[in-house]
């Protein structure tokens, strides 16, 4: 035990330092996202996320939103369990045909007007997987899409100015 403490001691720290983030970039889009949240959705912007197939590396960006970070329900954001209170569906991983039909009814659920986002690549055109026996690929296929967020995964901003975008569309 002592052995391996000495060689880390003497070793140091060999991982690359992480770029910080601009704050100032992510108060002045929380702002601009809690303004539109007021004037369309009453002060409050529900979303249903829903993984369509996805290998997880979206829905732990989208889960990085809620950290102490980027804390987005500040800004009126908040995710619900149900689509039936949702206003926006926020839809990862290219579609499987498990999840076609799920997907469909959700979409269904949600009342109108609703907004539709494709996090990340394999949700924008299918990524990788695209379309095979088991797989729609893109969203795009399945269900109608307002806003497309590319990336693999996408950052919790880029979410975020995904989300400013789907406010700039009329329902």
């Amino acid at each position: 035990m002592f052995r391996i403490l000495k060689q880390s001691f003497r070793t140091g720290v060999v991982t690359e330092a992480v770029p910080a983030h601009d704050d100032a970039e992510l108060e002045r889009l929380g702002i601009e996202v809690r303004r539109h949240i007021d004037a369309r959705f009453g002060g409050s912007l529900a979303i249903r996320q829903v993984d369509a197939g996805s290998c997880n590396g979206c829905e732990l960006e989208i889960h990085a939103l809620n950290n102490p970070f980027y804390d987005v329900e500040r800004f009126g954001i908040h995710f619900v369990a149900s689509p039936r209170h949702a206003d926006l569906l926020l839809v990862t991983g290219p579609v499987s045909r498990h999840m076609e039909t799920a997907l469909r009814r959700t979409w269904r659920a949600t009342p109108s007007p609703k907004f539709v986002i494709a996090a990340g690549t394999c949700a924008c055109d299918g990524g990788e997987i695209g379309v095979s026996y088991a797989s729609c690929g893109a969203l795009e296929n399945v269900i109608p899409v307002d806003v497309k967020i590319p990336g693999c995964p996408p950052a919790p901003i880029d979410l975020l100015k995904g989300l400013l975008g789907a406010f700039q569309i009329d329902p």
